[in-house]
């Protein structure tokens, strides 16, 4: 059924009261700021809101599901997730399915805030998210700008606003507080502005009043079917089609609509965040996480296809997810001990294999650190980087029959321990050798600083470097000194000048190097380092071995003869570990 519509004022209310809420198969909001404040431009300028719609939710029913509030105060890490809401016996709702990001919108810019990472800080740092509030500058010219943008809105710290004399800020949400459109002029009036001042700030006032409690802008369509299924297919009808919304996206609302013991959206973003803060840091998604639940719980296929997310399925996968969970937190703080992170962890996919082994072993305590599981470990590592430092990608095309193979593989294995030959023997016959030509060798070895795939090269060739400390690349000969300037001022020809710059940022110029010790060595150059870290000529010599460094240099006059030397070293040492 089809109602025309209220006020954007009283559909905020109704979020705020519980009255609207959201159904377990919404995904998470996504705008960005930008969208915010571009979305209350458009509304200011009259265009086209769209209509919503809703699902009115019967006191009987509504106990059935579970259901969720719009985020109000988004906070980048700790709150991007929709709070759960326990409703009162006897209570219907109105829950949101499709208008979601709009109306959270509104309740951010109207009655909330956000706070995102500011660049450059770390994510766990409080301080690296400052509160900020929708402003509109009441006194822009309302000249358009090349993106059809009219008015100004933005969302800001507070002590931005009070330091910007040149405009003047009106915080959103107090447009609730005025008792009555005419009370826009006795506000005006308490600023110290001209006469043409004071008719463009009461002219973008009163419209931003209409705009948000007087013009009927909020239409919607009311389906009121109590069938989750009927419910579940105008959803995915509705999302299908969007770009933002992904398929995965999808399969997860199937998911957490059919599971019934637990609340599987909750317990899906509540992994994902715990896998997310192990040791440096990880970027997992619930794509991951789904994916891995297909995997360890023997569905069929580890394909994103709604025939894999059946009832039956869901329900196996529910009963599986505490043994899933443990799997997949055992082997990310296993694959942090290996060094990695969500800056060179190239393919989250590639720890899949690996969790299914912990699934099937119990996930025992201790994993990463205990000598009896030495071997698994050393196994594990070498496949894994294996697979990671191949130059043609080992987890990109085929990737869900390459792990449903591999899945067969272990679940007929009959060796103990981590089955890295049958599992290399599988991928060798679907085309994806994990042994290197010489030629991707010399391909590894001609990477540059920044590569994904540097630290795994490096932790490969140096094995001895103990990951659990954190460790930094570090450049032997440090980048800074092989500026041209610095170079033409040292007297190297043009020649020269150009060959050292090409070989600073190679594997040859690199070590791994602790996180301390790489900040205390800055800019010096290796030799005087090595003296004044290492008390004798045994312990310097020991450490130069441990790293391959050979005879270092006392300064940049012997940097070309040295590489060139590390580079055939290490050359023979790669071909040794991975040829």
């Amino acid at each position: 059924m089809y109602h025309p519509g209220g006020t954007i004022e009283a559909a905020v209310s109704e979020i705020s009261k519980n009255s609207y809420v959201l159904p377990a198969i919404q995904r998470e909001f996504v705008w960005r700021p930008e969208q915010i404040e571009r979305l209350f431009d458009s509304l200011m300028q009259g265009y086209p809101f769209g209509a919503f719609l809703f699902w009115k939710v019967l006191p009987d029913t509504a106990t059935d599901f579970q259901f969720y509030d719009f985020v109000r105060d988004y906070h980048e890490f700790k709150g991007a997730h929709c709070p759960k809401i326990e409703l009162q016996k006897g209570l219907g709702v109105t829950a949101v399915l499709d208008g979601q990001q709009r109306l959270t919108a509104l309740n951010i810019g109207l009655r909330g805030s956000m706070r995102l990472k500011i660049k450059g800080k770390h994510k766990k740092n409080p301080e690296a998210y400052p509160v900020r509030y929708l402003y509109l500058n009441l006194l822009h010219d309302g000249n358009e700008t090349e993106n059809g943008v009219l008015h100004e809105f933005r969302f800001l710290e507070p002590k931005t606003v009070e330091a910007d004399d040149d405009k003047l800020w009106f915080k959103v949400g107090n447009i609730l507080d005025f008792n009555e459109q005419e009370d826009i002029g006795d506000f005006v009036e308490d600023y110290n502005l001209d006469k043409e001042q004071r008719k463009t700030a009461r002219r973008a006032l009163n419209r931003l009043y209409a705009v948000i409690r007087k013009d009927q802008t909020v239409a919607y369509y009311e389906e009121s079917s109590q069938e989750l299924n009927r419910v579940l297919n105008i959803f995915i009808r509705l999302n299908s089609g969007g770009t933002i919304l992904s398929y995965s996206d999808l399969l997860l609302s199937i998911a957490v609509a059919q599971w019934t013991d637990l609340d599987a959206r909750e317990e899906i973003h509540s992994l994902v965040d715990t896998l997310n803060e192990i040791g440096a840091g990880f970027n997992f998604s619930h794509d991951f996480v789904l994916k891995a639940g297909l995997m360890l719980s023997d569905i069929a296929s580890v394909g994103f296809k709604v025939d894999n997310f059946s009832k039956k399925n869901m329900a196996t996968l529910q009963d599986n997810w505490p043994d899933i969970r443990s799997a997949l937190t055992r082997t990310v703080q296993l694959a942090a001990s290996f060094g990695l992170f969500g800056s060179n962890l190239r393919a989250e996919s590639s720890l899949l294999p690996i969790a299914y082994y912990m699934f099937q072993i119990g996930s025992p305590d201790g994993f990463e650190i205990k000598g009896k599981f030495k071997t698994d470990r050393e196994a594990m590592k070498d496949w894994l980087f294996r697979s990671l430092l191949k130059p043609s990608g080992i987890w990109g095309s085929g990737l869900d029959t390459l792990l449903t193979a591999l899945r067969e593989v272990m679940k007929k294995t009959e060796s103990e321990g981590f089955p890295r030959d049958e599992l290399t023997s599988v991928m060798h016959r679907r085309g994806k050798q994990l042994s290197f030509s010489e030629d991707e060798l010399y391909e590894l070895l001609d990477m540059k600083y920044g590569d994904k795939r540097v630290f795994l090269l490096l932790s490969m060739l140096f094995p001895h470097v103990d990951l659990n400390n954190q460790f930094h690349v570090d450049h032997v000969f440090p980048a800074s000194r092989f500026t041209t300037r610095k170079l033409s001022k040292a007297g190297f020809s043009e020649e020269d000048q150009d060959t050292m710059q090409e070989w600073v940022n190679t594997i040859a110029n690199l070590q791994l190097l602790e996180g301390q010790l790489n900040k205390e060595k800055n800019a010096a150059l290796p030799l005087d380092w090595l003296e004044a870290n290492f008390e004798n000529s045994g312990s310097r010599r020991n450490y130069c071995e441990l790293h391959s460094l050979g005879d270092v240099p006392e300064d940049l006059s012997g940097f070309l003869d040295y590489v060139q030397e590390r580079y055939d070293r290490l050359y023979t040492k790669l071909a040794n570990k991975l040829g």
